[in-house]
């Protein structure tokens, strides 16, 4: 029986020791009892309070107040909240897959498509604090370290604080730091670097910095087939082209893709916005029915 429970249902029919010594059956004169009327026992004065958790496997709660009154509960809810947004963002480029053995850790990837680290596909783990969303933003650590202003050369660390100097709960959001971490590759910045080689080429020898920029991604690609470094089902892994394994799944994505009854025809597709030509106004433009 839950104990708190159990000290609620005790509490609650033990009577005040005044009361026990005025004998049985005869209420005292001014007494409640005595016009028939009901009333709620006195609190004993030896009582608990039961303001605090009786169980003492509970340990005590962060100084945060959210995740103190709902603890895990809450922070499971806020991490699959998080998930369904980053889902629903669509990141270009970046894949995510939170751990089987722990929802605090989320396995990605990203691949960059054009610029400077054209054609890496870089590796990467997000830690999330146990406190989250009221504690500290959550971090980004590359499985192999990065050559870049903003990335640690020994841990491979990124600097994300850089973007969220204070997290706020309900404001910022883990798709916004898949996002950054996605930004550095495209627009570097080199003010207050965790890489000072990295910066000082960018800003003084870009020739020498592209050089090394290449050799960085060779190396990541290098390992593309490494096994991750985390023993967890759904850590993210790369093998060879198989076309016993891969071929019909390609098959299917491309049939998938050209599926006749998806092509509308006589319909002119020209984006997604429901915006009317040389207006601001949000669906301003008139819906037009599909026609078959």
């Amino acid at each position: 029986m839950n104990p708190f429970w159990s000290m609620s249902a005790n509490t609650s029919r033990k009577r005040p020791d005044a009361e026990d010594r005025g004998g049985q059956g005869s209420p005292r004169p001014g007494s409640p009892r005595a016009y028939g009327r009901k009333q709620l026992p006195c609190i004993p004065k030896n009582a608990v309070p039961v303001t605090k958790p009786l169980s003492p496997a509970v340990s005590a709660p962060p100084a945060n107040g959210t995740h103190a009154a709902y603890g895990p509960f809450y922070l499971e809810y806020s991490l699959l909240a998080e998930f369904t947004l980053v889902v629903k963002q669509k990141l270009p480029g970046i894949y995510i897959q939170p751990s089987y053995r722990s929802a605090l850790t989320w396995f990605g990837v990203i691949f960059i498509r054009h610029g400077l680290y054209q054609d890496g596909v870089f590796r990467f783990t997000v830690h999330i604090p146990d406190n989250y969303p009221d504690g500290d933003c959550p971090r980004v650590v590359f499985d192999i370290p990065i050559f870049h202003p903003l990335v640690d050369p020994v841990s491979g660390e990124l600097d994300v604080k850089r973007a969220f100097t204070k997290w706020r709960r309900n404001h910022n959001h883990i798709w916004q730091v898949l996002m950054y971490a996605r930004a550095v590759f495209y627009k570097i910045h080199t003010v207050e670097p965790l890489n000072p080689e990295a910066a000082v080429l960018y800003e003084k020898d870009v020739h020498l910095f592209k050089s090394k920029v290449v050799d960085s991604v060779k190396l990541c690609n290098s390992h593309l087939f490494d096994q991750p470094k985390m023993d967890d089902p759904y850590a993210i892994s790369f093998s060879p082209w198989n076309p016993a394994v891969h071929d019909e799944a390609k098959q299917k994505m491309f049939t998938h893709k050209r599926r006749p009854e998806d092509q509308h025809k006589g319909l002119q597709v020209s984006g997604l916005s429901w915006v009317k030509p040389g207006s601001a106004q949000p669906f301003s433009k008139e819906d037009n029915p599909l026609q078959a």
